[in-house]
């Protein structure tokens, strides 16, 4: 069972994933700021970390010391991976859609296995049929990725799309599409990026609650001068018994709190390359999610 314990917690870790991008879209389709939102969910993400951390910094018979250099790695990682990461997708979010952002969230494996193969953290010999199939792995999933973002092919008329009749605009305009694409793809290489520095962290400060309370309130702290910077009107910042209240409480519980503990959990027993090859399941999940519950139009570039 031990052994099985990885893969659930991946599993679970890319159902909540899926629910983000369907739920983050919702929002912005109803005309949610992005930097605002992802304040948000940072806040409430730490809100809910902080006492967690502190109760169990009580009954915790060790404790591990934190340096001033490491807690310099801590904060510029958070703004690197997280603030930085999540803020580029959720503007990329606006500009695409739902089942581009869960594709190309699917090139993570290949750019995490890239930094973590430069930082001689995974190897690879092209000498033999392991190392080959690895690299062709690798470009296969970039290429069809790149497919999706690049070409989008005639629309497939597979559910009606009522609720994007009002935002066509999005997806008749080519230089938003790739716009978004391109943003997505640097948000994401910018997330492997960081998966594989945390795994590094860790080696030197294996407390792992504490590591991913310091990040979400690295974040957060980040986060909020971003939003006050680019968003002044209050009328944006105010939240509702709706789906926007929803999204944040969701991201922030699920998403800030728990999958980021879980992934920490995983990158340390399994590596930083491990997590990072589930992401093809929630293509599948918000996708499907994306048709059915959105309204987004399929086209056939997803297919391919």
């Amino acid at each position: 069972m031990g052994e099985l314990k990885p893969y659930l917690a991946m599993f679970v870790v890319q159902l909540i994933q899926s629910g983000l991008t369907l739920l983050s879209k919702a929002v912005f389709n109803r005309g949610m700021n992005t930097f605002v939102f992802i304040f948000y969910r940072q806040v409430t993400g730490a809100l809910i970390l902080v006492p967690l951390t502190l109760i169990h910094e009580k009954k915790s018979a060790v404790s591990v010391s934190l340096s001033f250099p490491t807690f310099c790695k801590i904060f510029a990682n958070s703004f690197l991976g997280l603030t930085l990461s999540l803020n580029l997708q959720a503007i990329a979010l606006v500009y695409t859609s739902a089942t581009l952002a869960a594709a190309i969230i699917n090139s993570l494996p290949a750019f995490t296995f890239f930094f973590a193969v430069l930082l001689r953290m995974e190897k690879v010999n092209i000498r033999t049929k392991c190392g080959v199939t690895k690299i062709a792995s690798v470009f296969l999933c970039l290429v069809g990725v790149a497919t999706l973002a690049f070409y989008k092919g005639p629309q497939l008329r597979i559910a009606h799309h009522h609720y994007y009749n009002h935002h066509e605009d999005h997806f008749s305009s080519t230089k938003r599409w790739i716009l978004g694409s391109l943003l997505l793809f640097i948000g994401v290489i910018i997330w492997s990026l960081w998966l594989v520095i945390q795994a590094q962290i860790l080696k030197s400060y294996p407390a792992k609650l504490k590591f991913t309370t310091l990040q979400c309130l690295s974040s957060a702290i980040q986060s909020f001068g971003i939003a006050v910077a680019f968003e002044r009107d209050i009328e944006q910042w105010k939240l509702g018994w709706d789906m926007k209240l929803l999204a944040v409480v969701y991201c922030g519980i699920l998403v800030t709190g728990v999958i980021h503990c879980l992934q920490i959990w995983v990158i340390e027993k399994r590596g930083p390359v491990f997590p990072a090859m589930w992401n093809p399941l929630s293509f599948a999940i918000a996708t499907t999610g994306s048709i059915f519950l959105l309204g987004e139009p399929l086209f056939l570039g997803s297919i391919v």
